[in-house]
């Protein structure tokens, strides 16, 4: 199983480009990017910071990937 996050699509219902999402939740483009892509995961405090601001749940910003 792997973590992974649905901050694209989080991004897209809020209407914003990457740098503007960024700045919205308070992370650096970079880091942000990196995030989308799924090269990293955002540490808990983000996934908290990000729910917080979005008004999300956490379950809807990450997640467990199934095998298979």
């Amino acid at each position: 199983m792997a973590v992974r996050n649905r901050l694209k699509e989080i991004r897209h219902d809020h209407r914003m480009n990457q740098i503007e999402f960024a700045e919205y939740i308070g992370a650096a483009r970079q880091l942000y990017n990196r995030w989308e892509n799924q090269t990293t995961q955002p540490s808990l405090e983000w996934v908290l910071r990000i729910a917080k601001r979005t008004g999300r749940p956490v379950e809807d910003i990450v997640y467990l990937e199934e095998p298979g």
